[in-house]
């Protein structure tokens, strides 16, 4: 049989010393207010998100149908002369 941890010693007598503190009346509303807020910021968030994606994926349809990035540039020099 082993000899017991001393920090296991330490942990079981400030457990056994400590008294119940009392837990505010209010604490199950504060917490479901906190949830509901943080519930709220997120969809907002991920509303923001997807609006800047929409947003980026309009714009760039917009630039390719008015640039058409696709095609050949024009060429730029002239064609040879014939008959050299």
């Amino acid at each position: 049989m082993s000899l017991p941890d001393r920090k296991e010693v330490e942990v079981r007598r400030l457990l056994a010393q400590r008294t119940a503190e009392p837990v505010p009346p209010d604490l199950a509303e504060r917490a479901l207010a906190d949830g509901a807020r943080l519930l709220r910021r997120r969809r907002i968030l991920l509303t923001a998100l997807w609006a800047g994606v929409l947003a980026g994926l309009l714009a760039l349809g917009i630039w390719s149908l008015t640039t058409h990035p696709w095609s050949e540039p024009p060429p730029t020099t002239t064609s040879p002369a014939v008959g050299w």
